[in-house]
């Protein structure tokens, strides 16, 4: 393989944020055994060799890297996301196809709620995923919703998902921080926000509205802004 076709291959082979987070640790002086650990353990044996089918080494490859991160970050679509009783819409993506996107997925799943329901699609669908190799899955909920009142508790969900990492919210200055933010995100690129909560109800019976997106920068910047909140707003639960 040419230098230019392992640069192709290697700019197929990795998602927008790969490329970014082994930049960045390039950048800050990182071997290259270390900075590839921002790919997923499966997929970084591949992506080694085809960096070294590429020649560059060490800060010589970071352009390359930021090149791969822009050419992946462009929006290329969006849709609307519906739920209406009686399956009404017939313009738009379903609610229910959130759980089919989940299943597609290939290196990552995050995703936000208020409230997970055992009869959620989302509930067999996250835990396929959770239990693929090569998948990681990040669940984020509400405390007090997750209490086991009106559905599992937050360990219960842990457990289900494991190995998957849950996070629920804590208290901030001694008042409750509500979870109310809805999303999914698949790969660090499709991206779903909704008002629909991961329960039957919001899926087939509700009026909910959403939007689907094709869009790696927006996908990176909430999972980010997520990572970037745990310290002070989350605490992982274990199973």
């Amino acid at each position: 393989m040419s230098d230019a076709g392992a640069l192709v291959a290697l700019g197929a082979f990795l998602t927008a944020t790969e490329a970014r987070q082994v930049a960045d640790r390039l950048a800050d002086g990182e071997p290259l055994s270390m900075a590839l650990g921002a790919v997923e353990s499966s997929r970084r044996t591949e992506a080694a060799g085809l960096v070294q089918a590429t020649g560059l080494a060490g800060t010589d490859l970071v352009p390359a890297l930021r090149a791969i991160q822009g050419a992946k970050s462009v929006e290329t679509a969006a849709h609307a996301v519906w739920t209406m009783p009686g399956h009404l819409v017939t313009a738009s993506p379903l609610t229910t196809s959130t759980a089919e996107l989940v299943r597609s997925a290939r290196t990552s799943v995050v995703c936000s709620t208020y409230n997970f329901q055992e009869t959620s699609g989302l509930w067999l669908a996250l835990r396929d995923a959770a239990t693929r190799p090569g998948v990681r899955v990040r669940v984020y909920v509400d405390a007090e919703a997750a209490s086991g009142a009106s559905g599992p508790d937050a360990t219960s969900i842990a457990g289900w998902l494991a190995p998957a990492k849950v996070f629920r919210t804590v208290p901030v200055n001694g008042k409750p921080v509500r979870n109310h933010a809805k999303f999914v995100s698949v790969d660090h690129r499709f991206l779903i926000v909704t008002s629909a909560n991961y329960s039957w109800s919001a899926e087939n019976r509700n009026v909910e509205l959403g939007v689907r997106l094709d869009d790696p920068a927006l996908a990176d910047a909430v999972e980010g802004q997520m990572r970037d909140a745990e310290a002070l707003l989350y605490e992982r639960i274990v199973g």
